[in-house]
């Protein structure tokens, strides 16, 4: 199986600590902006925590999307009909000495 490159995780876009502190950043300037022009607390309240949820919904989606990226690349990379895959797999069977594959595995 044909390895993808590895990235350092910082460098991805789903890093949890910058997810999150993007996310507090944005959920405070929303909470000011929407009390600035509700100038009601309750719904400052409702509106931020509907945001929030709607924040965690994308940072959900867009870490699934990088998951399944990521697995496409690999499949992509070591698919079972392709010709360096079927010689990948000769040279683990060849690994295996041949008195292994019979019965009582006594033969030297």
């Amino acid at each position: 199986m044909k390895r993808v490159p590895d990235k350092k995780w910082r460098d991805s876009m789903a890093y949890a600590p910058r997810f999150f502190l993007s996310m507090a950043i944005a959920l405070v300037a929303f909470a000011v902006v929407s009390y600035l022009s509700t100038g009601s607390l309750a719904t400052t309240a409702w509106q931020t925590f509907l945001c929030a949820i709607l924040i965690q919904i994308g940072y959900f989606l867009t870490t699934l999307f990088l998951v399944w990226r990521t697995a496409r690349e690999r499949r992509q990379g070591a698919d079972p009909g392709t010709p360096d895959a079927d010689k990948s797999r000769d040279a683990a069977k060849s690994k295996v000495p041949v008195s292994m594959n019979e019965p009582g595995h006594s033969k030297p």
